[in-house]
């Protein structure tokens, strides 16, 4: 079957997380948007991980049915669409190496509630498991995979958001320049890759080193509007053994494409300093000799640069076998700019939710409804705007220094956007 997937997620115990982050806003949220199986996320927090049990049916597959009460006995059906869950969490590894600090975040999957209870046991003894929902821990990354993969060689780990400067694999300021620097003997374990809401896969594409590796998206979602902003499209069974394995052999019949940001919208595309409000490309990086003009310190140095520093291919390069991806820019967000209206105001949720009750879920409309459908049912705005995303006719300020990129679809000129006749037929 096809379905979507988001692995990537963060419950309400979490730092910098919303209150709605728990198991019957994520179903809900999943459900609108069109995602059939979401990552539990945090399962190391003991709160959170209670809540997984006491909500989520285990299919005896590696995958968990949402049905709200069943503290693990079967329940009835619920006349919703079914949303799934898979154990995940992710943890930041602190730690020192050869004489140099690295911060790297890992995303663990587990096909069992007795897996995560055993891998929470021993973590537990390294740090404290309890103060946020995504543990930091004094641990050496390739020590990590070590007990993982001791505790159950069918987990899953996958280096998340690796270009992200501060806290990831490939990170600028904090990061290894090749995956079996990090993870040592344990590198041939490893299969896939989290490209981050900063990069896509094409600028991946551009290491021969990734070829090998699945490259996935998630939404690392703080709030329930947030999820499947990125995602993965599969066609093949749901259980946990069999995604595993579509991921380990990277199979472009099963893996059909990944859901993208725009990359330039995330928060460390281009160099930067945020407080000084210099945004540099990389070039204007390598003309400044990497510092800020305004304070006289190094510039944070973004993914697009990273990428550059390690690429060994030219920018446009596409290798045998990679899977495809899509940029889509969220429905929500294309309602409030036709409207001429701030992201997450009142009138453009109720719009965004009439929408998506008439058919049926968020990523039917974004990714299939037909150009005739979109014109001859929608605000016409509306309509222009999935049709100018769908092909790429945006204006975006890239993010930089932990700020977002900004996105304008119609730039200034909007047409009928924020025409409130135009769209009064919600």
């Amino acid at each position: 079957m096809e379905f979507i997937a988001d692995f990537h997620i963060h419950s309400r115990y979490s730092r910098a997380t919303s209150r709605d982050m728990d198991t019957r806003h994520i179903a809900e949220w999943a459900r609108l948007k069109g995602i059939t199986l979401m990552g539990s996320g945090d399962f190391t927090h003991h709160l959170w991980l209670e809540e997984l049990k006491n909500n989520l049916e285990d299919l005896g597959n590696g995958l968990f049915l949402y049905r709200p009460g069943t503290t693990g006995a079967p329940a009835g059906p619920s006349g919703k669409k079914e949303v799934y869950f898979i154990l995940t969490a992710e943890i930041s590894s602190i730690y020192s190496k050869n004489g140099r600090g690295y911060r790297v975040h890992n995303l663990i999957f587990a096909p069992s509630f007795k897996t995560v209870d055993r891998i929470n046991e021993v973590l537990s003894r390294v740090g404290n498991l309890a103060s946020d929902g995504r543990p930091i821990l004094g641990l050496d990354v390739e020590e990590l995979a070590r007990i993982v993969f001791d505790i159950d060689e069918n987990c899953m780990i996958v280096p998340g958001h690796i270009w992200t400067p501060w806290f990831s694999l490939f990170g600028s300021m904090s990061g290894f320049d090749r995956v079996g620097d990090c993870f040592g003997s344990h590198t041939a374990k490893i299969f896939a890759l989290e490209t981050g809401l900063s990069s896509d896969p094409a600028m991946n594409w551009r290491l021969s080193s990734l070829d090998s590796f699945s490259l996935i998206s998630n939404s690392d979602s703080h709030s329930p509007g947030k999820i499947g902003r990125e995602a993965n499209v599969f066609n093949c069974e749901l259980d946990y053994k069999t995604i595993r394995e579509v991921l380990k052999t990277k199979d472009r019949k099963r893996f059909l494409y990944t859901i993208e940001f725009f990359p330039e919208e995330g928060k460390y595309h281009f160099d930067g300093h945020r407080l000084c409000g210099v945004r540099f490309s990389p070039s204007e990086t390598r003309a400044h000799k990497g510092i800020c003009p305004k304070c006289k310190k190094p510039l944070t140095v973004g993914v697009m640069n990273r990428v550059e520093q390690l690429a060994d291919r030219p920018e446009g390069f596409v290798p045998p076998g990679a899977v495809p991806f899509k940029n889509l820019v969220p429905l929500e967000e294309v309602i409030a700019e036709a409207k001429g209206l701030s992201k997450g105001s009142l009138s453009a949720a109720r719009d965004y939710l009439s929408l998506v009750a008439k058919y049926g879920t968020e990523f039917n409309i974004l990714l299939n409804l037909s150009k005739e459908d979109l014109l001859s049912g929608f605000p016409k705005a509306v309509a222009e705007g999935i049709i100018k995303t769908r092909e790429g006719r945006l204006t975006i300020n890239p993010g930089f220094d932990g700020e977002y990129g900004t996105i304008s679809i119609f730039g200034d000129d909007k047409g009928d956007a924020g025409s409130e006749k135009q769209l009064s037929l919600f």
